[in-house]
């Protein structure tokens, strides 16, 4: 049976993860340094596989990183091409939000570097 909701909680090297299907609702929110990040994201990809069968009319990503490895990066990237996906299905209309701190031009450019590759709406949030 598929979960309505993933979460994680957050710690000094991984992010929190907090995916809710019901509200289409996904928020990744911290520093994202694991170990071996293809195995700390893997079960937010299989939640996001069941996800993908039936998801909300609207999925909105929040994601707000204040640093990440490249190798989470390589994770990051994927999560939003499973996002595209699931919005060339014409389930759901995908909304991804880069929440970045005003002073943070590397976490600026990291998300129009993502920005530049990704197909569907992906708004540069300023935060303070």
């Amino acid at each position: 049976m598929f979960d309505k909701s993933y979460h994680v909680d957050p710690s000094v090297k991984t992010p929190q993860i907090n995916f809710d299907a019901q509200s289409g609702i996904f928020e990744l929110k911290g520093r994202s340094l694991p170990e071996n990040s293809v195995q700390y994201y893997l079960p937010m990809f299989i939640w996001l596989e069941h996800y993908t069968l039936n998801p909300a009319p609207q999925t909105i990503l929040n994601i707000q990183l204040d640093y990440f490895n490249s190798s989470s990066s390589k994770s990051i990237a994927n999560l939003f091409m499973r996002l595209v996906q699931i919005s060339k299905s014409g389930k759901s209309k995908v909304v991804i939000n880069w929440l970045y701190n005003e002073q943070d031009d590397d976490m600026l450019e990291a998300g129009e570097d993502f920005k530049s590759i990704i197909e569907i709406q992906f708004n540069l949030v300023s935060i303070k």
